[in-house]
């Protein structure tokens, strides 16, 4: 027996009946709906005073009836039912329109948003079937989003559903190429929405795709809505966002992921909507960072930061599952599950950040015995993915993590050298920084700027071959400046000298600034930047020659070598 969707108030028992036999008459081969089926639903449509609807399969058969108002169907919440590898659902919409109009603007959104074979509307003449018209995803360039027939009669209907099924499963082969990350968790659509202009906004973009491809996330297409007023309910607009459910269902998208924070009733409108998981950057870094995180004091932190991103969109979860506490003082409704969930996450953040403390006033002990012992200390600090561990590397000679994704490595990693002079100091590879970094994620990076408040020398290494590297040196000075940080002895280094080629802006860059080229991976200009490093701690006195031992191996020497 056929289960009835939607609007069932006002429906008798023998009505209710009548609509879930509907799932008795099967449609043949290459035919949108039997005859019988159509006559069906238009006499019941016509007693009911409401649109009334099928979805069939490929097989002919009714897997759901929907009844609606007189205005708009309801359609169930299918998720992703029956969708053939992520393309077309292999479910067709025949429904009943009362006032004589055809394919409207919503039966358009839940072709798309659904993935439907297609949608047919067939209006009344009395209580029988009179004029059919019909839509399906575009077998043409030129139409954006649906192409809709023009409505003719029913009884003169010779429309071919095996042959427009086969035709759009050939164009959208054509338009999908296949997937080229086989390890990709999702494939996203990703989507920029703001007031910027388009060089900014692909910039953005380019650094959200480089996140999911952190976050083994293929990337299938990008979406830029230039947009001065973000809309307060789907952030893009109820019309640009049925586009973007097209776009998603044309590249086989599985996830959208928006560069901007969303909140937690933008979330569930969008996807509500465009029947599709939705994302933000936040989540997007937070993901990254539980997959990096190896350290005690990395995963207390990333599992702080989901807590007090998820606390204020517990709000959003249905709230429906009301249970008894028991006990004295348990009389009535007791605690809802909403209450239980808020209480739980608020005990478990109170208990991370006493951990968080202990492993805090342990950083600092360590730090002040290095104070102590009088040994100078030297921070790499740096947007993300700019080569700070390699350098550290090629410094030390040490095996720091090293891989070419943003934010490869989360904790602090601390490592001695021996400058050419004698003194031995600290070089510290610190986590790196992203810009709008997201407020639940600025407890990530305390320990990231404890080491850097606590060096008396920083060095800021900036990605040579990346096109927006002068941006990337401003946020990053901008996030210094903000922590108090701004006037802290620090010096610049151009890296990756070996992919800069001939570029002037980058020269002119490292000219302004007097940063030396270097390249981590080569090890060129390492031995110059040691001798830089040891005379800017002499300037700002934090080291002094001392002697070196017979036996001692040469600073330079040791750094360059291949580790």
């Amino acid at each position: 027996m056929t289960a009835i969707h939607g609007n069932l108030q006002g429906l008798s028992a023998l009505e209710r009946r009548s609509i879930e036999r509907l799932h008795h008459h099967v449609s043949a081969a290459g035919e949108i709906a039997s005859d019988a089926l159509a006559v069906r639903l238009c006499a019941l449509a016509a007693r009911l005073g409401r649109q009334v609807g099928v979805l069939v399969d490929r097989s002919g058969a009714v897997t759901h009836a929907l009844v609606g108002d007189d205005r708009k169907l309801e359609l169930p919440d299918l998720g992703r039912w029956g969708k053939e590898s992520g393309r077309l659902r292999g479910l067709r919409l025949v429904h009943v329109h009362l006032k004589g109009e055809p394919v409207d603007a919503d039966d358009q959104n839940d072709l798309v948003r659904l993935g439907l074979d297609l949608v047919a509307a067939i209006t009344l003449r009395g209580d029988a079937p009179h004029l059919v018209s019909i839509a399906h995803l575009p077998l043409h360039p030129s139409h954006e989003r649906a192409e809709i027939a023009a409505p003719v009669a029913w009884s003169a209907t010779a429309f071919d559903f095996t042959a427009l099924l086969a035709a759009l499963q050939a164009r959208l082969q054509r338009i999908r190429p296949p997937a080229r990350m086989v390890d990709a968790r999702e494939r996203a659509l990703l989507v920029h929405v703001g007031p910027e202009q388009a060089a900014v906004a692909e910039a953005c973009l380019d650094e959200l795709e480089e996140l999911a491809r952190t976050a083994r996330v293929e990337v299938v297409g990008r979406i830029i809505q230039r947009r001065r007023e973000i809309d307060g309910r789907t952030v893009v607009g109820s019309g640009k966002l049925a586009d973007l459910a097209f776009a998603a269902t044309e590249a086989d998208a599985t996830l959208l992921v928006f560069g901007r924070e969303l909140s937690p009733s933008q979330s569930k409108t969008i996807a509500r909507q465009a029947d599709i998981k939705v994302i933000d950057r936040t989540q997007l870094i937070l993901d990254i960072f539980a997959r990096r995180a190896r350290t005690q004091d990395g995963k207390l932190q990333v599992e702080l930061a989901q807590l007090r991103y998820s606390l204020p969109r517990l709000g959003d979860r249905d709230n429906a599952l009301s249970r008894l506490t028991g006990g004295i003082g348990g009389t009535g409704p007791g605690e809802t599950k909403l209450e239980i969930d808020r209480r739980r996450c608020r005990d478990r953040i109170h208990r991370l950040e006493a951990q968080l403390d202990r492993l805090k006033r342990g950083r600092g002990l360590r730090r002040d015995g290095r104070t102590r012992a009088d040994v100078p200390a030297v921070a790499l600090v740096g947007y993300t993915n700019v080569g700070k561990s390699s350098l550290l590397n090629a410094l030390t000679k040490s095996d720091a993590f090293t891989e070419d994704l943003l934010f490869a490595t989360l904790d602090p990693t601390t490592r001695r050298i021996r400058l050419p002079g004698g003194t031995v100091a600290v070089i510290t590879d610190t986590v790196g920084f992203v810009r709008d970094l997201p407020t639940e994620l600025k407890g990530a990076f305390e320990a990231t700027l404890e080491e850097a408040a606590a060096a008396d020398l920083l060095i800021v290494v900036v990605d040579g071959a990346h096109p927006h590297c002068e941006d990337q040196l401003d946020s990053v000075m901008a996030i210094l400046r903000d922590h108090g940080l701004g006037d802290k002895p620090l010096r610049v280094v151009v890296n990756k000298a070996d992919a800069i080629d001939r570029r002037a802006a980058v020269r002119d860059l490292a000219a302004r600034r007097a940063a030396p080229l270097v390249s981590a991976t080569r090890r060129d200009g390492i031995a110059d930047l040691i001798d830089l490093i040891e005379g800017s701690l002499c300037a700002v006195g934090a080291a002094s020659p001392l002697p070196v031992a017979a036996d001692a191996p040469d600073a330079a020497d040791a750094a360059v070598a291949p580790g």
